[in-house]
Order: C-alpha cells, then structure tokens, then sequence
C-alpha cells in the first residue's frame, strides 16, 4: 500500500472507531502502531541502523480539546495563487493545489489552516502542513503534517492530537514539502507527535 498523497514514505491510517473504545485509548492504540511500524516495517522512516535501539515515538500527552469536529473547507480566498509550486525538504518543488481554508478557534484564538491536495489525490482527502508556537522548539522546525478525509456528511476533523513529523526527521534522504507560510498558527499546539526533550 502506498501513502494517499505520496508527500511521506510512511503510510498511516487514521479512521479510528470510537463507539467503543475510550478515545485517549484509541489514540494510544495508534500511537503503540506506529511505534512498531517505525521499528519493524521495510518502509520505516528510521535507517536500519537505528531501528533496534528505536523506544518509541515522542509525544505531546493526549489533549481531546484539540479534536476538532465538523469543520467545512471553505474555498480559498488568499492572495496566492490556487495552483503553485510547493517547496521539499531537499530543494526540489512539488506541483500542489490551495483546496481551501479551514476556520477554526483554539484556546479562544481564531485560527486559519490552508489544505492541500497533490496531482493524482482524490478531492476527498487533503494535505494540511502547519507551524505552531512549539515549531523550532518542541517539535521540528519546518512544521507537523495532517492527512485530512472529509466526513460523510461533507465536514472534516482536524485532530491535532494525529499531527505527525515529516519523515526527513528521521532521515535525509526523504523529500518532504515544506509548510508555506500561510499556514503559520498563532498558539502552541501541545498535541501530537513532537521532538525528543533535551532537558
């Protein structure tokens, strides 16, 4: 299988069944996947060599106040053009189309995130990089990922507690798009996955 919008190497899959599993626990189930993903799979993001001393991904402790539901992608109406050149990792540019703006509050600040879609992906699912106030610090400096599908009834989740690192984290040799700047949020994310503390 292959990732839906081919921007990672990994491939994740984020529908998770809540009616009957609390959903801390659902996203720590996750969360131990991907641990054992990253520590066994041939398509590992980690080199070789790092993989048996591999303890597991960092993260931010769960927060469900930044799962949020019933959002609607609203066509974009910024100033850059819909179709553009999206900058990778490695210097390259990946062909990319503005699918619309996500408006939202978190802690009470009004926030705004730009989804992506990629040549060849389904409308039904969108890339959303973003840069928070832990960018740089607590996790990596070009920004966190969120692979987006839209809802039955037309909305989408933003879950931030499924923000995950680009696989050049992890190793250099991956071409991962870089987050315009556009989408540069105004608060502290403290959810998902982040760097390891060096305190």
């Amino acid at each position: 299988m292959t990732h839906q919008h081919d921007h990672d190497a990994e491939h994740h899959e984020h529908h998770h069944h809540h009616e009957h599993v609390d959903y801390g626990d659902a996203v720590q189930a996750f969360r131990t996947d991907k641990d054992e993903y990253f520590r066994t799979s041939p398509g590992s993001p980690l080199p070789v060599a790092e993989r048996g001393d591999f303890g597991g991904l960092p993260y931010f402790p769960v927060d469900e106040a930044l799962r949020l539901e019933r959002l609607t992608l609203e066509p974009y109406a910024g100033n850059e053009p819909t179709s553009f050149q999206i900058p990778t990792s490695d210097g390259k540019l990946k062909p990319a189309e503005r699918a619309g703006t996500f408006h939202f509050d978190v802690q009470g600040v009004p926030c705004s995130l730009t989804a992506y879609t990629f040549e060849g992906n389904s409308a039904e699912s969108v890339f959303v990089p973003f840069l928070d106030r832990t960018s740089g610090k607590e996790s990596y400096g070009a920004g966190r990922y969120l692979d987006l599908d839209r809802d039955g009834d037309g909305t989408y989740t933003i879950d931030f507690n499924l923000a995950y690192h680009p696989s050049c984290v992890y190793d250099i040799k991956f071409s991962c798009p870089l987050t315009p700047a556009e989408n540069r949020l105004p608060v502290r994310i403290e959810a998902g996955e982040r760097l390891a503390s060096t305190a």
